[in-house]
């Protein structure tokens, strides 16, 4: 064309990889200068790779998991684990008959939501028994047990006083195995699992023997008052059946 100088349109397409005359002779790859390329070829950065996702805001403040412990369980509880997640196997696989038929009346309207709600019960009460090892004992052997000092099956008056506020609090505890919560009114005796913060601290003490400890509501000092055998007829009203464990998903 007369009179005008002709200029190709820029091609964006174009290989970036190609040099460019004014950046002083710098080969450029993505649009980034060699020296900045270097830069990510020594922290192991891969273009051709693709980008993996960001780590997950629950995955990394999500409290790590409890270390592997020892639990002290009544005979049977070890059954109805397996009873237990034979039923949630059992309820997935008609969760999923369910879902197969109404899609193939045309009803969409259905979605797994309930499928991953077992799945995940699932998946925690395997972690559970994966993390732990279960110790069965019968209660029948804490009626007649040494009374030196405070062990698993018996009855114990245990005063707390909080180091902070000198306030004191005494309770009559059974120190039971894992699980149980029942309370009996009529000898005001309460279940206090073997591996609570309080039971932790006061298992293997004598009568009074003050001990300050640390306790989740803060520093403590706590006394074992009197230790005592459990009778027949309060191991009958403080455990109940054994129910599967409650186990939050983590």
């Amino acid at each position: 064309m007369e009179g005008k100088e002709y200029r190709p349109a820029s091609n964006t397409n174009a290989n970036p990889t190609r040099e460019l005359g004014g950046s002083g002779g710098a080969v450029w790859f993505f649009w980034l200068p060699i020296r900045r390329l270097e830069a990510f070829r020594r922290s192991g950065f891969d273009p051709f790779r693709p980008s993996r996702m960001p780590l997950h805001r629950k995955k990394i403040f999500r409290p790590p998991s409890p270390a592997p412990t020892t639990i002290y369980v009544r005979l049977g509880y070890n059954r109805v684990l397996a009873e237990e997640f034979e039923a949630l196997k059992r309820k997935r696989v008609d969760l999923v008959k369910d879902k197969v038929e109404a899609h193939s009346q045309g009803d969409l309207r259905e979605n797994f939501g309930f499928i991953r709600a077992v799945d995940r019960k699932m998946t925690a009460l395997d972690r559970f028994v994966a993390r732990n090892t279960f110790i069965e004992v019968d209660p029948v052997t804490w009626l007649a047990r040494p009374t030196d000092t405070l062990q698993l099956g018996h009855v114990a008056t245990i005063e707390r006083q909080d180091v902070a506020t000198k306030r004191s609090h005494r309770f009559t505890f059974l120190v039971t195995t894992h699980g149980e919560t029942a309370s009996d009114p009529e000898s005001g005796i309460e279940c206090l699992p073997h591996n609570s913060p309080l039971a932790t601290v006061v298992l293997g003490l004598p009568v009074d023997t003050p001990t300050k400890v640390m306790l989740p509501a803060g520093e403590a000092i706590v006394t074992v008052r009197s230790i005592r055998n459990p009778t027949q007829a309060e191991l009958a009203r403080l455990l109940t059946a054994i129910n599967p464990p409650e186990i939050e998903d983590d």
